[in-house]
């Protein structure tokens, strides 16, 4: 019987030891912890977004000169807010917010006023998409020409959301150079525009910091 215990005991003293030079079950969480842990480490970082990363070119230098005609897109009382502040720059300006492509014979330069107005279209007998017909007619007629093309959203963001926006590709992409007040860029739409297209721009805090880019653009 002793003999017997003798073995039992031996033989339980051999597994115990077997198992602890296997590790034993306590490590096998941390093993598998690993390779989760590394996977952690590997996963890209989130991406930022390039749209708003790009550095807008200043206005630095005069562009334009007259005879200067002024136009709306969109049909907004903006038109009026920049004919005032370019009679505040001294500058002489035609103001036609309905003008056609013909009209455009003989002038140097084209101001654009962006900003949508549901009112405004209406007092003109138009609906938006004729609106962007016309416009995007004048452009084409401007570039065939050679005429300079100035644009300026000076509305902020009440000139901004689904009317307003949609004037607002085709007449920054055209321009030679843009005056934006800034408030009403808050998702950078503007910013990317003239940023992908090379496009000297002003940002300014209100509708009187036009002035001075304006009077760098025209020489004052």
């Amino acid at each position: 019987m002793k003999k017997k215990l003798a073995v039992i005991a031996l033989c339980l003293s051999m597994a115990a030891a077997s198992l602890t030079a296997c590790g034993g079950g306590s490590q096998a969480p941390e093993t598998q912890a690993a390779p989760a842990a590394q996977e952690q480490e590997k996963a890209p970082a989130p991406e930022g977004d390039g749209a708003a990363a790009g550095d807008v070119l200043e206005i630095t230098e005069a562009i334009a000169e007259g005879p200067i005609i002024l136009t709306s897109v969109g049909q907004s009382a903006d038109v009026n807010v920049v004919q005032t502040l370019m009679k505040k720059c001294e500058i002489e300006t035609d103001l036609n917010a309905t003008m056609t492509a013909d009209d455009l014979e003989g002038y140097k330069t084209l101001v654009l006023a962006i900003g949508g107005s549901s009112k405004g279209l209406g007092a003109a007998g138009v609906d938006e998409n004729q609106e962007l017909d016309r416009v995007k007619a004048v452009i084409a007629k401007a570039k065939e020409q050679g005429v300079t093309i100035i644009s300026l959203h000076i509305g902020g963001s009440a000139r901004r959301g689904t009317l307003s926006d949609k004037f607002v590709p085709d007449a920054l992409q055209a321009a030679d150079a843009a005056i934006i007040v800034s408030e009403g860029d808050a998702d950078g739409l503007m910013k990317g525009i003239v940023t992908a297209n090379s496009i000297p721009a002003s940002f300014v805090e209100n509708q009187v910091g036009a002035v001075e880019p304006l009077k760098i653009l025209f020489g004052k």
